[in-house]
């Protein structure tokens, strides 16, 4: 290649251009035939070493010795899931369907036709009211999602807020368990392994780890698209942890308690959440595991009494258990 390249910049000093363009073309032509070339030597090389080492004694026994852990790494990504899989079962008033069509004469272009949506969290309005929206989410997302001020309603996005801050924390600890795991038998890796086939090695100790994506958080959008489809606004509500915790305040200074005597009642924020862990030294009230005897121990915020079955969110009915527990506890009372 470098022969090539030599004597294309002769070519090029000779002004030979088309001479010099054909010869730099031959050398780029013949550096790709030897990077695809080494390419698949090294796969070759990598699966001929993965296909012995993987029914290897040295491997199995490896594999048998992170059993339990990786079998709890696994059950602890399947209640991870659960966690996240959470939703509010509320819906937008119905104001029922119908069929638009434009049959002007004229051929008009309106690009922001093509933005109306009629999916749950969307609600097709006024530009005022998409203003309004904008300066008073809270009330706007109320209003006109259905959302009632009241202790049930509330009560659901305590939960979601508790079940989220909990699949954050899971997915933090569960990350740091799994490097814990690859990191005591780092030593035992094969470097060829280590720096090429590190997914497959995972897969084949057994770990079943979902590629968490983003927690997809509740949202409500407030959508304006003006009559003649040239012109749209958009506001949109997302109830990330921040605003769960400023909803669920919200929601509470427009309940008309029934269940429980003002006052009387906390509510489930990430302050009440963190107080109940150093009420309890971040101990299961059940099989006494703490994050002392297991760091990576994900800790959850559970109603003695559920809220489904008459339970009221107060400390006397709050308590810490940890995701074993509180998994096969579920909705029942104990």
């Amino acid at each position: 290649m470098g022969y090539f390249l030599s004597f294309a910049i002769i070519m090029v000093s000779n002004k030979m251009i088309g001479v010099a363009l054909l010869y730099i073309g031959i050398a780029v032509l013949i550096f790709s035939v030897y990077c695809t070339i080494k390419d698949a030597f090294k796969r070759f090389r990598i699966k001929r070493f993965e296909k012995k080492y993987y029914v290897s004694e040295e491997f199995l026994a490896t594999k048998q010795r992170t059993e339990k852990y990786i079998k709890d790494c696994n059950e602890l990504n399947e209640h991870i899931l659960e966690l996240r899989n959470v939703r509010l079962s509320m819906r937008k008033k119905d104001y029922g369907k119908s069929s638009y069509y434009d049959t002007s004469d004229w051929d008009f272009s309106r690009p922001e036709y093509k933005k109306h949506s009629q999916s749950e969290n969307v609600y097709n309005c006024s530009r005022t009211v998409c203003d309004n929206a904008r300066m008073q989410p809270f009330k706007y997302v109320c209003k006109y999602f259905d959302l009632k001020p009241t202790e049930e309603v509330l009560g659901k996005f305590e939960n979601l807020l508790n079940n989220f801050e909990a699949a954050i924390e899971g997915q933090r600890l569960l990350e740091k368990e799994k490097w814990y795991i690859l990191h005591n038998i780092d030593s035992e890796t094969p470097p060829i392994i280590k720096k090429y086939g590190m997914e497959r090695f995972q897969k084949e100790l057994g770990f079943r780890t979902t590629a968490f994506k983003n927690l997809e958080f509740p949202h409500y959008t407030f959508q304006y698209v003006s009559p003649g489809g040239n012109a749209s606004t958009r506001c949109d509500v997302v109830m990330n942890i921040d605003n769960l915790n400023r909803f669920i305040n919200y929601l509470s200074e427009n309940i008309k308690f029934h269940k429980s005597v003002a006052g009387q009642r906390a509510l489930m924020t990430s302050a009440l959440r963190q107080r109940i862990l150093e009420r309890d030294n971040c101990t299961c009230t059940k099989c006494q595991n703490s994050t002392r005897n297991e760091p990576n121990l994900l800790l959850e915020i559970d109603h003695i009494i559920p809220l489904s079955k008459g339970g009221m969110t107060t400390e006397e009915n709050l308590q810490v258990l940890c995701w074993r527990c509180n998994r096969s506890k579920g909705n029942k009372i104990i």
